[in-house]
């Protein structure tokens, strides 16, 4: 069994078990996450496909980790202009183990 979840303006496929990395969520660690915005389950051939959501699902997740992600270069450069601009990013993420997922 597997659902297909929105968070943090992205699509995730889940499955009981499965550890995925989120953007950042305000929980502390050791604590349930409950995600009501399920885009599709799937049972074995039984699929429920959401018009935007599935009625009456839900997936439960356990807070791991809060971190943050590898850091991103972005470098902007104007050839012989004498012009270059460095910065960089590190996302704020929160690792999530998927412990119930209910249909």
């Amino acid at each position: 069994m597997y659902a297909v979840i929105t968070t943090g303006g992205k699509q995730y496929r889940v499955a009981e078990g499965d550890v995925i990395e989120v953007e950042k969520l305000s929980s502390d660690v050791g604590a349930d996450v409950n995600f009501e915005d399920i885009l599709m389950t799937r049972n074995g051939e039984d699929v429920k496909i959401g018009m935007p959501y599935v009625e009456g699902c839900s997936v439960t997740a356990t807070v791991k980790e809060q971190k943050r992600g590898k850091k991103i270069e972005i470098i902007k450069f104007r050839r012989r202009k004498h012009h270059q601009k460095r910065t960089g990013h590190r996302q704020y993420l929160t690792t999530l183990e998927i412990t119930k997922i209910s249909a």
